[in-house]
């Protein structure tokens, strides 16, 4: 061993004759060639676990990590794409739906204006009729009336005739009322 003394001679210039390091051992330039071996060996060996395990397990890790958010992000673009379809139904769905509101109002306006129009042909028609026979029974009223005038004025003419004084004869008093009646 490096270490080792054999009789009071130091077997190396970082080793003293008791057998301790002198100074840091690290730094000793006699064994700079050890070192410098067993640090690229060291190095070669970290190099190794990582590139054939640690590193593939990373890798697989992250690709697995990508594939999921490409996976995600390609689910919300169909998602987003079907409610964009969803939103297009039902605004299609609305305006159907508001110009067939807009056609049944406008039938119900039309039937009521027809059922209007009808109940005011079919009043017109009660009241033209009513008027005919209103009209007809003023003409009754007014020939009936026409009739008994000629007789009250008669019967006047004989009253005031008498009232006066008077010798009424019943002939010439209708033929009075008849002379002024004629016109």
């Amino acid at each position: 061993m490096a270490t080792e003394t054999h009789g009071s001679e130091p077997v190396s210039a970082c080793v003293d004759a008791g057998g301790s390091a002198v100074g840091m051992p690290q730094l000793c330039g006699d064994w700079i060639g050890n070192q410098v071996f067993w640090l690229v060996i060291t190095l070669v060996v970290i190099y190794f676990v990582l590139a054939r395990i640690a590193l593939p397990r990373i890798a697989a890790v992250l690709a697995e990590r990508q594939g999921t958010i490409t996976n995600d992000i390609a689910a919300a673009e169909d998602l987003k794409r079907k409610a964009q379809d969803a939103e297009a139904a039902y605004d299609k769905a609305l305006a159907d739906a508001r110009a067939e509101a807009q056609v049944i109002a406008q039938k119900a306006r039309d039937d009521i204006k027809a059922d209007l129009g009808d109940a005011i042909a079919k009043a017109d028609a009660e009241i033209a009729a009513k008027a005919v026979e209103s009209e007809k029974a003023i003409a009754e009223i007014r020939d009936s009336a026409m009739a008994h005038v000629e007789t009250v004025a008669k019967d006047t003419a004989g009253a005031i005739v008498a009232a006066l004084g008077g010798a009424a004869d019943d002939a010439k008093i209708a033929n009075a009322v008849d002379a002024q009646l004629k016109g």
